[in-house]
């Protein structure tokens, strides 16, 4: 099986993998409940209702938090595009008017994708990410005798926009949706699971049929609500389970490389 395939494979079923202990544990509970005569809860009516209402608030943070997600997906590409934007203005300086100062530019804009990858792997702070960016203005110091004001205008315009798109990741990162909301769901599903595992149902068996599930579903959803709830949150090695991926940052810096090596030849 090609690689690509089974990092596929293991991103889809990690999540899975990580509560699997979890729900394993919580079915051993129940077994240990019926057999030693622990369900002192008698099956009541009121328990579908129960299920329902806690299935329902489950959906509600759900549909909250892939609404930001969505929107995230979509940053670290116009990061990149703003970044390609400027780079192109500074590679056709150099080309037209061979300015050292617009090579110096891009060697800065090389620097700043490095900090972008440090910054979604939480290695530098934000503050430190904003002022590299804040740098480029020293650029465009440099650059303003050699150049028409169009050029810095577009560049700067660029400047502006990846400065708002690091500050509104930097707040989806740090803001949690609704955390009044997450409580009442883990509440009201640790409250379910706890029904579910002193509850006498008969037939036995047949009930274990419906519980593990219904478990599995529950511990699932909280853990991928919180997942979704923050799509920035990398470690050194990657992206993993069900965050934003940032490959098109990895492969801007490649890019930036490949300019600087094109300066090169042009001498």
């Amino acid at each position: 099986m090609p690689k690509k395939d089974l990092m596929y494979y293991y991103r889809k079923w990690s999540l899975t993998i990580r509560i699997l202990p979890l729900v394993l544990l919580i079915t051993i509970l129940k077994l240990g409940a019926h057999q030693f005569g622990y369900e002192f809860i008698s099956s009541n009516p009121f328990l579908p209702s129960f299920v329902a209402a806690t299935v329902f608030l489950i959906g509600f943070l759900l549909s909250g938090v892939l609404t930001d997600y969505k929107e995230s997906e979509k940053l670290p590409g116009e990061i990149v595009s703003s970044m390609e934007t400027i780079a192109d203005e500074a590679y056709i300086i150099y080309r037209n008017k061979r300015t050292p100062a617009a090579k110096d530019f891009l060697e800065r804009m090389l620097d700043f994708s490095k900090g972008l990858e440090q910054w979604f792997y939480k290695e530098i702070k934000t503050k430190d990410l904003l002022l590299m960016l804040r740098r480029f203005n020293d650029s465009y110091t440099e650059l303003e005798p050699h150049v028409q004001g169009t050029f810095l205008n577009r560049m700067k315009q660029e400047q502006h926009n990846l400065r708002r798109l690091i500050i509104r990741i930097h707040s989806i990162k740090d803001t949690s949706f609704v955390p009044s909301g997450y409580a009442i769901v883990e509440g009201i599903s640790i409250l379910l699971i706890f029904s579910m595992l002193f509850t006498k149902l008969e037939p036995f068996f047949e009930s274990m049929f419906f519980i593990v599930p219904m478990t599995y579903l529950l511990v699932y959803m909280i853990f991928l609500i919180k997942d979704l709830d923050n799509p920035f949150d990398y470690d050194t090695k990657g992206e993993t389970t069900d965050e934003v991926s940032i490959k098109e940052i990895h492969d801007e810096v490649k890019r930036l490389e490949d300019r600087l090596e094109e300066m090169e030849g042009l001498g």
